[in-house]
């Protein structure tokens, strides 16, 4: 028997606020231990937390974004646990009425285009950090506080490759908006999968389990796919699949069973006594969306459909919103879009990846680089000279037109001059001249290996090509 699986994801993605979301303690991540924290952040006696407006407003960016409906009135919540991550013993979120619903994210994995649909985006709070050293577990309170979302998606996913294809859109939509730096090793980015299998063609949803702990896309495709394989040997040998949950183990490539599955009635969730309602109106949320960026969907759309570049290159240059404006810049200097899609793909991603900076800090600007193109397109220098001062650029940190001058790299050009040249080298070759009159068409290789040694490299590949063919052949 054939199994589907079904996959639902559950994201959460740290804000970047400057402050925590209900006190006015620092939101950052790693630093000393323990040096941001206050009664807020511990849930003290008497404490009292205040709303981030700046956290609400980044919520809804997001919400937007994916098409989600903005509730007017959303309410926060209670939500009772007993961690020792979480000193307060319970987590101020949204739980029955959440600030955004009803959304969808568009992918494409491999051949699939599908449309993947938002439950809801949730606001809350971030517990704190535990860290597990020589069989202690140490508490770190700088993250208790951290404004969080949570992107709730549909069961609509059907393979490991979607999952992937879906967090890949989540983690670009967030640095787009620039609400979310998307790092899933740091913690910033966080994902849980819900997972179920059944037979091909049945309506119902198999018995479901959660995942937890995987911290990188990779990881997360290999869960999902241990964990169907596992629900499938089970139901094939006649068990039964448990709602549990489970950690993912990287070293073991295996998942672990954590607890028994909670239902939203084991929290007690009830409103958060402490916070008013949030309440939010249509002027406000208008501000909000005039301030939305271009996503990458429509960028990859626009840059396909008016640059007439590929769909992958437009996939790759859209990959992140620094790329994407490196990209646009360097064609205000040189029109000529796949010409500059591929420079950026091959030479100026190698450089960014072995240098390990971000783009704005490299010498090879987007202004420098359309210049070297400008200068390639028309035939200045050669292919070989323009990666030569590609390179240059970057170690001396000048311009493209005075490294050109200074290494003598202008390219000829001149029909004359290279015709002379030519008639030389076929006056030294009479029998490589002959045995090319004959048929030996692979002597063209040499003869302008011979002319680009004569012009000491200088000389113009295509246009003593075309002399060659016209002078040999008279």
């Amino acid at each position: 028997m054939e199994y589907e699986t079904i996959i639902g994801l559950e994201v959460h993605a740290q804000l970047l606020t400057a402050t925590k979301i209900f006190c006015g303690c620092a939101s950052t991540f790693g630093g000393t231990p323990n040096v941001h924290g206050c009664p807020v952040c511990l849930g003290l006696p008497g404490s009292l937390p205040a709303l981030n407006r700046r956290a609400v407003e980044m919520a809804v960016r997001m919400g937007l974004a994916v098409g989600c409906s903005i509730a007017h009135k959303s309410i926060f919540s209670r939500k009772n646990y007993f961690y020792p991550d979480l000193p307060k013993g319970y987590q101020i979120s949204q739980y029955d009425m959440p600030l955004c619903e009803h959304g969808k994210i568009s992918i494409e994995a491999g051949d699939v285009s599908r449309d993947i649909g938002i439950t809801r985006i949730h606001l809350e709070e971030d517990a704190g950090k535990l860290v597990h050293d020589e069989g202690n577990s140490l508490f770190d309170v700088n993250r208790c506080g951290t404004p969080l979302i949570e992107i709730v998606s549909e069961p609509d996913m059907r393979s490991p490759q979607e999952a992937y294809a879906y967090l890949t859109e989540i983690k670009q939509i967030v640095e787009y908006l620039e609400i979310c730096d998307g790092n899933m090793e740091e913690g910033s980015l966080r994902c849980d999968a819900n997972v179920s299998v059944r037979p091909k063609g049945q309506k119902e949803f198999g018995i479901k389990t959660e995942l937890k702990n995987m911290n990188s896309f990779r990881g997360v495709t290999k869960a999902i796919e241990y964990e169907a394989e596992r629900q499938r040997e089970i139901i094939q040998t006649g068990g039964k699949v448990v709602q549990e949950t489970y950690l993912w183990d990287p070293e073991r490539n295996r998942t672990i069973v954590m607890r028994s599955k909670e239902d939203a009635h084991d929290y007690r969730y009830f409103p958060e006594p402490d916070l008013l309602p949030l309440i939010i109106e249509d002027a406000w949320i208008d501000s909000v969306k005039k301030t939305l960026p271009e996503l990458p969907h429509d960028k990859r759309a626009r840059f396909v459909s008016r640059l007439e570049i590929t769909p992958y290159m437009a996939e790759v240059l859209s990959a992140s919103r620094d790329l994407a404006s490196y990209f646009e810049e360097t064609l205000s200097f040189c029109a000529k879009a796949k010409l500059a899609a591929n420079w950026i793909m091959v030479e100026v991603l190698r450089l960014q990846k072995e240098k390990n900076i971000p783009f704005q800090s490299l010498k090879i600007s987007p202004k420098r680089l359309g210049e070297l193109l400008h200068l390639l397109s028309n035939n200045t220098i050669s292919a070989n000279a323009a990666k030569r001062v590609f390179d240059l650029i970057e170690e001396q940190d000048k311009d493209p037109g005075i490294i050109i001058e200074e290494q003598g790299l202008t390219q000829i050009s001149d029909v004359q001059a290279l015709e002379n040249v030519v008639w030389e080298i076929i006056a030294r070759n009479p029998g490589e001249v002959a045995r090319f009159r004959a048929g030996e068409k692979k002597l063209m290789g040499f003869f302008v290996g011979e002319a680009m040694k004569a012009t000491s490299g200088k000389g113009n590949p295509k246009e003593i090509n075309k002399l060659l063919l016209k002078l040999i052949e008279l």
